[in-house]
C-alpha cells in the first residue's frame, strides 16, 4: 500500500478465508460490524464478534477465517507510521503492542466508535481542504481512547486471552517457532518438544491458526528474509542461511511462492520505494 492512510467498508457474502501469507508494512485496525470471525495474530487466535476491534502491528503475520457464519461486514483502517508523525505520543501505538489485541465494546461504545468510523469514511471520500489533518486528529483520538480501554480491560479481565487449552498449547508452539525459526525445524521435532503427536499437532495447528505447520514456518522465515533484504546488503545465500534454509534453491522457490517475486527483485523494489 503506497498511501499513508486507507479506510474501507467491506461486506462479504459467503464463506471467506484470507490468504495465508499476509503481512504488510502499515498498521491495521479491524472493526467487525456484523458476523463473526476467527482472527490469528502473531501467536494468538481470537474469536471476533460484532462490535470487536482488532489491532495488527506492522509486518505482523495475521489471518482471518470463518467460524461457520457465511456473512460478515467490517471496516478496515491501514495507515503508515508517518501519517501520525506530527503527534509525539507513544500511547498512539500502544494498542498494537499489547498482549491482547482484541477490544470488546458495550453497546454505547459501539455506537460511538461506529459514528467515528463512518465520519472518517465520509471525510476520506470527500477529500475536502483539511481532510488529511481531520483524519489524523480523528485517528489519533480513536487510538488513544482504545489504548486506555484496552488497559482497563486487561486490568479487569487479566492478560490471558486463550479460549481453550488447545489455543494455549498452539500459542506456545507458535512462540517456539517465532523464536527458533532460524534453526532446523520439523513437525516431528516440534511435536516431540511439546509432548504431542505429530498428527495431533498438525490438525490442531491448522484448526487454531488457519495455517498448516509448514505454511506458518515458511511465512515467518520469508518475512524475516524480506526484512534482511530491505535493511542489509547481505548476499541472498547468507540471508537464506540466516532464516533457516540450507538449500538456496528451496529458499528461492518458497520466497517466490509467497511474495510473487524473487529475492533480488524484491530488494530492488524496496530500495526504489525508499527514495
Amino acid at each position: 500500500m503506497k498511501e499513508p492512510f486507507f479506510i474501507h467498508l467491506n461486506k462479504v457474502t459467503g464463506y471467506y478465508t484470507m490468504a495465508s501469507d499476509h503481512f504488510h508494512e502499515p498498521y491495521e485496525i479491524y472493526y467487525l460490524l456484523a458476523g463473526e470471525r476467527q482472527y490469528f495474530i502473531k501467536d494468538h487466535t481470537y474469536r471476533v464478534c460484532k462490535g470487536d476491534v482488532v489491532f495488527i502491528d506492522k509486518n505482523e503475520l495475521h489471518k482471518t477465517g470463518d467460524v461457520g457464519a457465511p456473512y460478515h461486514e467490517r471496516i478496515l483502517i491501514n495507515f503508515q507510521e508517518k501519517f501520525l508523525a506530527k503527534f509525539d505520543e507513544p500511547l498512539l501505538f500502544e494498542p498494537f503492542r499489547r498482549k491482547n489485541r482484541r477490544l470488546s465494546l458495550n453497546l454505547p461504545e459501539r455506537e460511538w466508535i461506529e459514528r467515528e468510523l463512518f465520519q472518517m469514511i465520509e471525510e476520506d471520500a470527500q477529500s475536502l481542504p483539511g481532510s488529511e489533518t481531520a483524519l489524523q486528529a480523528k485517528l489519533a483520538s480513536l487510538l488513544i481512547w482504545c489504548a486506555r480501554k484496552l488497559e482497563r480491560q486487561e486490568r479487569e479481565m487479566g492478560p490471558d486471552v486463550h479460549e481453550s487449552p488447545a489455543h494455549r498449547k498452539i500459542s506456545e508452539v507458535v512462540e517456539y517457532i517465532n523464536e527458533r525459526y532460524a534453526s532446523p525445524m520439523s513437525l516431528e521435532s516440534v511435536a516431540r518438544t511439546h509432548y504431542v503427536s505429530p498428527f495431533h499437532l498438525s490438525r490442531m495447528f491448522k484448526r487454531v491458526t488457519g495455517f498448516s505447520f509448514v505454511e506458518y514456518v515458511n511465512s515467518v522465515r520469508v518475512r524475516e528474509a524480506q526484512r534482511l533484504l530491505r535493511e542489509t546488503n547481505w548476499k541472498v545465500t547468507r540471508i537464506a542461511e540466516q532464516v533457516g534454509y540450507e538449500n538456496i534453491g528451496h529458499f528461492g522457490r518458497v520466497f517466490k511462492q509467497l511474495t510473487k517475486t524473487n529475492p533480488l527483485d524484491y530488494r530492488k523494489a524496496a530500495k526504489r520505494a525508499e527514495r
